[in-house]
């Protein structure tokens, strides 16, 4: 059990903390681009168990800039931001390259 605080001047308040990315739209469409090979090497068609599907993965590292700004009830603090990312796309039989996850590489 946490000990109550009678520090008067500890009070807690709510954070909020938001992040904008640069271009988010016109990112997401490069790296669809980039990641699609352009040719198929053919693992989307393999057979595999009922009620599974073989898909293809291909991925790309990118630098990606934006703000995050986090405010309480006494400040406001911006910071602008570069980082790099893997993002990762994936391929179904009969579909084309799209967008699944992300991952931070800093």
């Amino acid at each position: 059990m946490k000990k109550p605080t009678n520090n008067p001047k500890f009070n807690p308040s709510e954070i909020l903390i938001k992040t904008d990315l640069t271009d988010a739209g016109l990112m997401l469409y490069l790296v669809e681009m980039l990641a699609d090979r352009r040719h198929d090497t053919g693992y989307c068609y393999e057979k595999v168990p009922v009620g599974w599907q073989a898909i293809e993965t291909s991925s790309i590292e990118a630098f990606v800039n934006g703000n995050t700004t986090l405010s309480t009830s006494e400040s406001i603090v911006d910071n602008g931001f570069t980082s790099s990312f893997l993002f990762t796309c994936s391929k179904i039989k009969g579909q084309d390259h799209c967008f699944k996850w992300l991952s931070s590489l800093s």
